[in-house]
């Protein structure tokens, strides 16, 4: 047998086990459905108001129920949806799991490791208190995030263009630039004493050096070939800084802003911690002070979903940039 009717059996084989396109789109609703059930009818063992998780078990099976029916009126969507399944139905059934060995079988030690029943109760009953954390945290993280993401690209841009400032700069960067942005906490207090600014100071540190870093190596890394094509149609400077320089450092400016992303998260956590008098940051130590492992979790995975919005808004401001690299990268 040759390799390529081996590969053909193989193939033949993997279809005719493969679940129907019906059937695995409905598979993360059962997932959550299964969750919901074992809520209802297992005896609760820990002292917990259940009805909030409920109410969100409920809420996520009509939601993944109506995607599944959706979706056979589209291809795309039902691509989309068959490629989110697996993920979604491994979920509930992790949500199901963690709740049977939690609150139902009290396997799991309180308080370090709640339910899931319990996080959310903490959650409906804390949801002020929530609320203006994440407000006062996105307000923090935004001011730091864009001042720091601007002095970036800036300089970036002047190390990657001139000798001068790379001459000079560039040791600083790779210098400072392995330095925490935590560690410079003591001197931040110091220079600036709200504790407002000194976590915008703090997070501006921890943005600008990443982004200026892979701002300066991607202006640096631009072929030749570009800027002599443009200089032989008579671009001045200032079109090829803005028009050539520029946009073909994006990937490496984008793969700045990924880093930084991340870094400015854990700064933002940190900084809180010391001195502020609100924030996802604060709200974590003041429970971790009353052993409320509840609310520490309910903050993080508040946390979590506020991280993963921030990284969808880049990534589709990448793709809208980026639109030109589009079936010339894998």
């Amino acid at each position: 047998m040759s390799i390529v009717d081996r590969n053909l059996r193989l193939e033949g084989s993997r279809r005719s086990f493969g679940l129907p396109a019906s059937l695995k789109s409905s598979l993360p609703a059962v997932a959550f459905a299964v969750a919901l059930g074992i809520s209802l009818l297992m005896q609760t063992r820990q002292d917990v108001d259940s009805e909030p998780y409920r109410y969100l078990l409920t809420a996520a099976v009509i939601i993944y129920a109506l995607r599944a029916g959706l979706s056979s009126f589209s291809e795309k969507r039902r691509a989309k949806v068959l490629r989110d399944s697996p993920f979604y139905t491994a979920a509930g059934l992790l949500v199901a799991l963690w709740d049977t060995l939690s609150t139902k079988l009290n396997i799991l030690p309180l308080p370090f490791v709640p339910g899931p029943a319990q996080i959310i109760s903490v959650m409906k009953e804390d949801w002020n208190t929530l609320l203006l954390s994440t407000a006062y945290s996105v307000r923090l993280l935004a001011v730091g995030f864009v001042i720091g993401s601007i002095i970036g690209i800036v300089l970036g841009v002047l190390i990657g263009w001139y000798q001068k400032w790379s001459y000079w700069m560039f040791p600083v960067i790779k210098f400072m630039g392995v330095v925490p942005a935590t560690a410079l906490i003591p001197i931040v207090m110091i220079i600036v004493p709200s504790s407002f600014y000194a976590g915008v100071l703090l997070i501006v540190i921890a943005v600008a050096f990443p982004v200026a870093f892979m701002t300066g190596v991607g202006i640096a890394n631009v072929q030749k070939t570009y800027f002599e094509a443009a200089r032989t149609l008579g671009a001045d400077e200032r079109f090829l800084i803005f028009r050539v320089a520029i946009p073909g450092a994006m990937p490496s400016i984008f793969t700045g802003i990924y880093t930084a992303t991340g870094i400015s998260f854990a700064t933002l956590v940190v900084s809180e911690m010391i001195g502020a008098k609100a924030g996802l940051g604060w709200y974590i130590n003041w429970a971790k002070g009353w052993s409320n492992y509840a609310k520490v979790y309910a903050s993080i995975i508040i946390m979590a979903i506020a991280f993963s919005i921030v990284m969808a808004i880049i990534f589709r401001v990448r793709d809208r940039v980026l639109r030109w690299q589009k079936g010339l990268v894998k």
